[in-house]
């Protein structure tokens, strides 16, 4: 059966704890928190108005802080949750005050001497795991929802912490734990030659399990470039116009723009939202063969990142040989798909696997129209011999980055993309490396025991390896975890969270 292992294998003292929760700095108003047992007792003790113990849980209350001397510091409202239907599980009381940086500092200064304790990175988080409130994978989508910066993070962020990805796991692993169960038993009976478990039905049940622990790790490239902003490599020959193509797409000078060729030597990048969508447009060194030292580290460079994109903008200067321009970016897929290479079948986690090119969307733009006196259609795009790597199907885009011609349909495309790469409505994304790392463990584990079960083997071979695979998945809400694992996700939160 299942590894019996402490769910919360870390200790915490029961004190009660106190942190601003608001970002640092001067605002209208800045929100002090209070965790614990003692938080009604430690707050009433120096608050003045509705006495604190009289007080029902999510009610708000106008009030004074004053100090030891009497003075009072500040006029605040006082939220209170009481336990165990707060956040963290236990008694929380929250203080609004003004966001004075001083009026802050004395306030959890007063609550300390009055006995609470400075909480530590993401301890009421952590209380909130510990007392059975959320998760380690929801915890991981309030880190996410925090850090947020677009439309399409935050849903992805909001579905973790709500629980609907753990909710999925907490599906998959009751399956694994009568499938577990089963094979137990036939062990337990194993000198009497009795089968529990019909194989038959065992192997369609690991099929279904596979199936749906590989759709959610597949999802992990897309969920990344969601959450980090969808990366858009902007490529061609020098002086095709990608630079000034950036600072349109960016909407200010962030590369310097020259008719020199090999003016960009390094990778620029920034981000931009579109319809809801974060996405990070990347300017290459423009591609060429030179003997130029630092020039041929800004193009090893800049083939890399086509490598790792997910949107490559193939820049055409329409107004020069256009032929040439596009053997060349023929060339260059071809060695795209060359340096992707690899086993297919490996489950190797690794920075090269985690975006797979076969999987890029590539468009061809052809740029400086307005200085183009030749009509460019369809039949100017190079033949696609490569199975791995295709041009969208859309039409060629015509632009002009000085002009800001066809900028609008450029944009279109883009959500166009965006949309195409999104699952369907209320479907779970994998954002998370973790998470991905013990689906792609879990998924391994797994196979291992279908073959078994295929070879008809014992099945004590059989249930370690479903085993194993508990464990992964266990892992990722935190069912099976470590103290170290803990520490780990709770210190990447802000102090008042």
């Amino acid at each position: 059966m299942e590894s019996q292992i402490n769910p919360n294998p870390i200790s915490f003292s029961r004190d009660t704890i106190v942190a601003v929760s608001t970002p640092p700095g001067t605002g209208g108003i800045a929100v002090i928190r209070v965790s614990g047992p003692e938080a009604v007792d430690i707050v009433g003790s120096v608050w003045r108005g509705v006495p604190m113990k009289n007080c029902e849980s999510h009610t708000a209350h106008l009030g004074k802080i004053v100090d030891e001397n009497g003075e009072v510091l500040d006029e605040v409202v006082a939220t209170l949750f009481l336990a165990p239907n707060s956040y963290t599980g236990e008694d929380i009381i929250e203080l609004s005050c003004h966001g004075s940086r001083w009026i802050q500092r004395e306030i959890v200064n007063l609550l300390i001497r009055s006995g609470a304790r400075s909480a530590g990175p993401g301890e009421f988080s952590q209380r909130a795991f510990i007392n059975g409130r959320i998760d380690l994978a929801q915890a991981e989508g309030i880190v996410d929802l925090i850090a947020s910066n677009s439309r399409a993070a935050q849903r992805l962020a909001m579905m973790q912490a709500n629980g609907h990805f753990s909710r999925r796991l907490e599906e998959l692993r009751n399956q694994l734990i009568d499938f577990a169960s089963l094979l137990e038993l036939e062990l337990d009976f194993s000198e009497e030659d009795v089968e529990f478990a019909d194989r038959l039905r065992l192997m369609e049940l690991a099929d279904r399990i596979i199936h749906e622990v590989d759709r959610l790790s597949a999802s992990y490239s897309a969920g990344k470039a969601f959450k980090e902003g969808i990366p858009v490599v902007i490529a061609g020959q020098p002086n095709a116009g990608k630079s000034t193509l950036l600072n349109l797409l960016l909407e200010e000078e962030k590369a310097i723009v020259s008719d020199v060729p090999g003016t960009t030597r390094d990778i620029i990048e920034d981000t931009r939202e579109i319809d809801g969508v974060l996405f990070r447009f990347i300017d290459t060194a423009g591609l060429r063969d030179t003997d130029d030292t630092v020039e041929r580290i800004g193009i090893e460079r800049a083939t890399d990142r086509l490598l790792r994109s997910a949107i490559i903008l193939w820049i055409v200067d329409s107004s020069a040989d256009i032929p040439s321009q596009l053997d060349y970016i023929k060339e260059k897929q071809e060695e795209i798909r060359v340096k992707q290479g690899g086993n297919p079948d490996s489950q190797e986690i690794s920075q090269a696997n985690d975006e797979d090119s076969s999987s890029i969307i590539q468009h061809i733009i052809f740029n400086k129209i307005d200085a183009c006196t030749e009509e460019i259609d369809n039949s100017q795009l190079p033949n696609q011999n490569s199975e791995s790597i295709k041009l969208s199907d859309s039409q060629p885009i015509k632009l002009s980055a000085t002009q800001s011609l066809g900028l609008d349909e450029l944009l279109n495309i883009l959500s166009a993309d965006a949309r195409s790469m999104q699952t369907s409505e209320g479907d779970i994304m994998v954002t998370n490396a973790r998470h991905y790392e013990s689906l792609i463990k879990g998924g391994a584990a797994l196979r291992r025991a279908r073959q078994l079960l295929s070879d008809n083997l014992s099945a004590d071979f059989i249930a370690q390896d479903v085993r194993e695979a508990l464990h992964h998945l266990g892992e990722i809400t935190g069912t099976i975890t470590t103290s170290t694992l803990l520490h780990s996700i709770f210190s990447r939160f802000c102090i008042g969270k």
